[in-house]
């Protein structure tokens, strides 16, 4: 019996083998850099140049403009294990590589404009509504101011939201010479994300250099075609809805770390007296729990996107409602996390500097994130299942 033996997904899985061993390998330089990270407000430019060379932004590209072609569940992976050192990093530089795939949804001659002279060249992005949109011949007058812009420093092209007169959204993408930034990051947590703020001032963007939200849910992007590898089937927002949380989950694998560290120097080596504190005996099973979990429901909502999308199937939109939601429940059960090992880590942990305090302030920071916040995604679930008409197109 002759077996079909689908080479190019085990080409792919190795090459993603092979990247997360790479930026595995990049933990001691991404831990060492912290500090400059917070006292910069932005990714060092080590961690960026180190995250290049292991191919981390190339991870989503297409194979034609040098990429790998990766399948999201690798590009996550390393995501998490960036977190693991860094969430900060692990943050801005997943959401600038996530935007290779956008960028390979859109119009050919988009991604020549961007691609055409240097396949490393970064895009950052803001997507928020913010966008001043009028009509012009080929295109349209953009203007407007938009927040939280990470990794913003590190790229030379930005997608940014805007309606239309007509009332629909559409993604703009500009080149650095179209926008300026201004330095307004001073957070809380994640303060090395580089989040500023995109100014732009009455320019003209060619309507091929926009991405509509309804080709990107209804899957009719004007980039993909039937030849297209089966990554690029995906609906555009499952990606990102999940670049904005898999940190987390990082930063709280992290945290559980360090925590058992610290409750270990507490019990000054006395692994008896340890093994018999109930209470650290709970917050480390459930921690450890809480974090499988969310890997696994991330790992395994792509591993069936995928299987549809090589298939050549439709992802259900209830499906896709489900993922949309349990994306957004991930920061709050990583903040679950945090603060039950926090809240016993001991004198040490509230001084600045703390590691397990850093973690605690990133992940608290990310809940700010729209697509952070699962109200409104469960209401939109609930009443689906109820027979409503979906209201929710970014999933």
């Amino acid at each position: 019996m002759n077996i079909s033996v689908d080479t190019a997904s085990l080409r792919v899985a190795d090459d993603g083998a092979a990247m997360l061993q790479r930026v595995e390998s990049l933990h001691p330089l991404l831990q060492a850099n912290t500090g400059k990270a917070l006292e910069d407000r932005r990714v060092p430019s080590e961690n960026i140049d180190a995250l290049q060379e292991a191919g981390f932004f190339l991870a989503l590209q297409p194979a034609c403009w040098g990429g790998y072609e990766l399948n999201p569940q690798d590009f996550f992976r390393m995501q998490m294990a960036i977190g693991e050192s860094c969430m900060s990093t692990a943050w801005a530089s997943g959401i600038i590589a996530v935007h290779a795939f956008q960028i390979a949804l859109m119009d050919p001659r988009a991604q020549q404009d961007v691609w055409g002279e240097d396949i490393h060249t970064r895009v950052s992005s803001s997507y928020a509504p913010m966008g001043k949109v009028e009509n012009a011949e080929g295109g349209f007058r953009f203007s407007g101011r938009w927040g939280w812009s990470s990794g913003c420093d590190h790229c030379t092209w930005v997608l940014l939201g805007g309606i239309l007169p007509d009332g629909t959204y559409r993604t703009f993408l500009l080149p650095k010479s179209d926008y300026r930034i201004e330095d307004t990051w001073n957070s809380m947590g994640l303060t090395g994300t580089g989040s500023n703020d995109i100014v732009v001032e009455d320019v003209f963007v060619p309507d091929y250099r926009t991405h509509k939200q309804t080709d990107g849910f209804e899957g009719t992007n004007p980039g993909v075609s039937s030849d297209s590898a089966p990554l690029y089937h995906l609906p555009w927002a499952q990606l990102f809805i999940r670049v904005v949380s898999t940190p987390a989950i990082g930063a709280a694998r992290h945290a559980l770390s360090l925590y058992t560290e610290l409750v270990k120097g507490k019990a000054s080596g006395d692994v008896t007296k340890l093994a018999q504190d109930t209470g650290t005996q709970v917050r480390i099973a459930d921690a450890k729990n809480s974090i499988e979990e969310m890997t696994t429901v991330l790992l395994s909502n792509f591993d069936k996107m995928m299987d549809t999308a090589r298939e050549g199937g439709v992802i259900p939109l209830d499906d896709r409602i489900l993922y949309r939601y349990q994306a957004s429940l991930v920061i709050e059960k990583s903040i679950g996390v945090v603060d039950s090992l926090f809240s016993s880590a001991g004198g040490s942990s509230v001084f600045h500097g703390s590691a397990i305090q850093q973690c605690f302030l990133d992940i608290h920071t990310a809940r700010a994130h729209v697509a952070n916040n699962p109200i409104g995604f469960a209401r939109n679930m609930g009443a689906v299942a109820l027979g409503a008409a979906n209201q929710d197109f970014f999933v």
